[in-house]
């Protein structure tokens, strides 16, 4: 990505689930973690898929990640570099809940460009939508600098709504006393704390739900709807589809929820992250 006569590389870690039309669009590096599988250790995305990894987690195996080293990173800036990079944004998964950021310092500090370490204070595809928005900024003639504070200031724009098993996620609420037994709840974050917006039983109420969601967050929508396992496939088929047809949507990506986030998550988890479409940059001539 050019900007004021500067080629200024992108870097995340896989835990981003940023999805390969992404990742070849804006030309992001992305640095895996690894993935331990009973006594043996893979790279996220890699050599283990989404499907493997959760046939894996089906099958009994005990199942860990572990954010990427210092040595991956700097090996992944240096390859950056070798294609012309004078600059790098470097954008990540919250320091509060990986070690991911310090990682990637360390290995900044042994470049010989200067990289930025964004933390962006989220997870999951939130971290995907700072490095969406950062690098559509880039495309559209930011600086550094610009892009930098633009990846900062996306993390409170994001929304975000799913349907999870209940039993992985902790809530003081409860499903009403005449919810049916099979009830799930479609939870959501408000104000950054998680809450249930609705207790549903049919996957057609379920999508439902997510997209009035989605449609009060906003217009101009750029979203990203992913899914765990295959076995929701469905949902995030029907989800995807009435999003994609929907004139408070822009664009719609789809992603996989791979083992650094769904083994945290579960397997039945579907939903989507909404960001609103921020206006381009002005771009400044070179001094």
């Amino acid at each position: 990505m050019q900007s004021i006569g500067r080629t200024i590389g992108l870097c995340t870690d896989s835990s981003a689930q940023l999805p390969p039309d992404l990742v070849d669009r804006f030309r992001v590096a992305v640095v895996p973690a690894t993935v331990r599988a009973g006594d043996r250790e893979y790279l996220e995305g890699v050599d283990l898929t989404a499907d493997e990894f959760y046939d894996l987690v089906a099958s009994g195996v005990v199942v860990s990640t572990t954010e990427p080293s210092a040595g991956q990173f700097a090996v992944a800036y240096d390859d950056l570099v070798a294609q012309g990079c004078t600059e790098i944004l470097s954008i990540h998964v919250a320091s509060s809940v990986s070690g991911t950021v310090s990682a990637a310092r360390l290995a900044a500090h042994r470049t010989e460009v200067p990289v930025r370490i964004i933390d962006t204070g989220t997870t999951s595809f939130g971290v995907a939508c700072c490095v969406w928005a950062a690098a559509e900024a880039l495309t559209a003639g930011a600086s550094a600098e610009e892009a930098t504070v633009c990846a900062e200031s996306v993390a409170p724009q994001v929304g975000h709504v799913f349907v999870a098993d209940p039993e992985r996620w902790c809530t003081d609420q409860r499903p009403p006393l005449d919810a049916d037994t099979d009830s799930v709840p479609v939870l959501g974050v408000q104000d950054g704390a998680l809450e249930v917006v609705a207790w549903v039983r049919e996957n057609s109420d379920a999508v439902a739900v997510m997209v009035a969601e989605v449609v009060a967050f906003g217009s101009g929508l750029r979203v990203g709807v992913g899914m765990a396992d295959r076995v929701m496939a469905e949902v995030a088929d029907d989800l995807e589809e009435v999003l994609r047809h929907h004139d408070a949507v822009d664009e719609v990506v789809r992603y996989r929820i791979g083992p650094s986030v769904g083994s945290h998550v579960g397997p039945r988890t579907v939903g989507c992250f909404m960001l609103p479409r921020a206006p381009a940059p002005s771009t400044r001539a070179a001094n």
